[in-house]
């Protein structure tokens, strides 16, 4: 009775490790780049024979991930939020854990936090508020933080910061981003500064702290700027 008993214990063993197997866990990478370059912190570019740049801090939520194949949902990431920091070389990739028969041609993602998460109270994790992404509980969570200096900017210090969240109507800031991929191997995920930094008015709005429509505005600007690579 034991032996029968061990041998069950063993097909079990054997039949959740075949399961298990099936899996597979690909990474998504961010990144950005400027004039066609890979992006370094803290370091002067030229834009023009004129002007130059220097990004101090790119960081941002990415949530609910899913995986498409068209428009069908075949994978959604369970408790969903990663904090991105390009100051941490750490927190650029994000593993993800499905099965390896999983065909898809699509992944879709929020660039922020939903509005359930934010009345929520604050959390811990990645959204801990001790990380540097969270306003007050009226206001929630900052979903991008983009700072740095440029000559472009009228301002003392030659400043710009773009601090951008907001969950209430009509200063959602939140936006959804879908883009197509070629293969399931690891997705690496571009920021284009070149389409996003002509469309921003660094001379003149190159402060933005606190919920507002321009907030909107640049968040929409911003995700347009997200690319496969």
């Amino acid at each position: 009775m034991i032996n029968k008993y061990i041998k069950l214990c063993i097909c079990i063993l054997i039949f959740f490790s075949k399961l298990h197997s099936q899996d597979i866990i690909s990474k998504i990478n961010f990144d950005s780049s400027l004039n066609k370059i890979k992006l370094e912190l803290n370091k002067y570019i030229l834009l023009n024979k004129n002007d130059s740049i220097s990004i101090e801090t790119i960081k941002f939520y990415i949530s609910n991930i899913k995986l498409a194949i068209d428009d069908s949902i075949i994978f959604q990431e369970p408790n969903s939020y990663h904090l991105i920091d390009f100051e941490n070389i750490s927190t650029k990739s994000i593993s993800l854990n499905y099965h390896k028969n999983i065909i898809f041609n699509k992944i879709k993602f929020n660039l922020g936090i939903d509005s359930a998460t934010n009345v929520s109270g604050a959390l811990g994790g990645d959204l801990d508020p001790t990380k540097g992404m969270y306003w007050t509980w009226q206001n929630g969570y900052i979903n991008f933080k983009f700072e740095g200096k440029s000559n472009i900017c009228q301002n003392k210090n030659n400043e710009f910061q773009y601090h951008l969240g907001g969950y209430l109507y009509p200063n959602n800031s939140i936006q959804e981003i879908t883009l197509n991929i070629k293969n399931n191997k690891d997705l690496n995920i571009n920021i284009n500064l070149d389409n996003l930094l002509p469309n921003l008015n660094l001379s003149d709005k190159n402060h933005i702290m606190s919920p507002s429509l321009e907030s909107v505005k640049v968040s929409k600007i911003i995700a347009n700027s997200f690319e496969i690579k």
